[in-house]
């Protein structure tokens, strides 16, 4: 699985799991609550913000269809037009937002709608670009996003292998690395639509890092995606949930954000390495707790190593019951008293000169 750079951060198995707040829309139209919403999780310790640079007529042109959603302890039904209209980023904010980001030192990246929205990142110098799931199948704009060189994460909610495959595919025909995340498009997610196994199911199919967009409440469902692999994790973020509004309600706050953070760092340090062998806190236990060769009586210089002789105690700085065969009918290089260790180089060389 390839490990991909984002200037100071990575993504991949080799580094610390990337952690992205997920503005989205939760700005609401409005510039100085964006620059708040971006300071609030950068304090939060996040590793980035994703916003949306999105126009309404790339995808909408019926402007009768509606939209129903919670805000603010109730239930609102609005054209999708003007919902969507009224958070409609300027393409100025961009340049704006990039440079509160780094001067924070978090990355800041978005997701177009367009190739006109693709240059747009491009020209601030964007490091990353993410297509969401509701674009999963526009293959022109994943083509063109995969000839920037720059790496695409591709969001997979609705889709099935076919999809899949065809938008890997796509962003391949050009040079962009791909990070796949896993997501279940319902706002929030219940627990047992949370599907984490198919996150695995798509680092084992494309070879390539993955992650989990979290609709889910809470921090549980991200910190298990981490223990099973989870590359990056992207949750929605606001900085009040009675804001008004079709996602904030769902959305996690500064503090719950600063939680989730700390979770999956403590769950990182938890996973520890993967190599068989003791952990360094238990090097200086093998000898305090394990069983090893003891003299069951006094025994001279020149005695035979026999099983009557030997008793298997703690402390284990003798040689351990497992290598007793290797050391019986050897001898005794010097006198070793009732209860002292006898170790290796206690006992005259074997046959092999060991």
């Amino acid at each position: 699985m390839s490990e991909i750079r984002v200037g100071a951060k990575g993504i991949g198995t080799g580094f610390p799991c990337f952690i992205v707040a997920e503005i989205g829309i939760n700005h609401n139209g409005d510039l100085a609550l964006a620059r708040r919403m971006v300071e609030a999780a950068a304090a939060a310790g996040v590793d980035a913000v994703k916003f949306q640079n999105y126009r309404t007529s790339d995808f909408l042109g019926d402007r009768t269809l509606t939209y129903t959603y919670r805000s603010q302890g109730r239930e609102v039904t609005e054209s999708q037009w003007d919902m969507f209209k009224r958070c409609e980023p300027r393409p100025e904010w961009l340049i704006e937002l990039k440079r509160l980001s780094d001067d924070l030192g978090v990355v800041f990246f978005s997701t177009p709608t367009s190739q006109e929205g693709v240059r747009d990142l491009v020209n601030i110098g964007v490091r990353l670009l993410k297509n969401g799931s509701d674009f999963l199948t526009h293959v022109p704009l994943l083509e063109y996003m995969g000839r920037t060189g720059i790496p695409v994460i591709v969001s997979t909610g609705m889709a099935d292998a076919s999809d899949v495959d065809a938008a890997v595919a796509a962003v391949r025909r050009g040079s962009s690395p791909v990070v796949l995340l896993h997501c279940t498009s319902a706002y929030p997610t219940r627990p047992e639509d949370a599907n984490l196994r198919r996150m695995v199911t798509l680092g084992e199919r494309y070879g390539v890092p993955v992650g989990f967009s979290d609709h889910t409440e809470g921090w549980y469902a991200a910190l298990q995606a981490v223990t099973l692999g989870a590359c990056l994790i992207e949750k929605h973020f606001t900085l009040d949930r009675n804001l008004p509004g079709p996602d904030h309600w769902f959305s996690s706050t500064r503090g719950e954000f600063a939680e989730l953070v700390a979770q999956v760092r403590a769950g990182e340090s938890r996973l520890g390495q993967a190599a068989i062998e003791p952990a360094a806190v238990e090097r200086a236990a093998r000898n305090e707790y394990r069983l090893a060769a003891t003299a069951a009586v006094d025994l001279e210089a020149g005695a035979p190593i026999t099983e009557d002789v030997i008793r298997f105690r703690r402390p284990g700085t003798g040689f351990l019951p497992r290598d007793l065969a290797l050391f019986l009918g050897r001898r005794l290089l010097r006198a070793v008293p009732r209860g002292g260790a006898i170790s290796a180089r206690d006992v005259e060389p074997g046959p092999d000169g060991t």
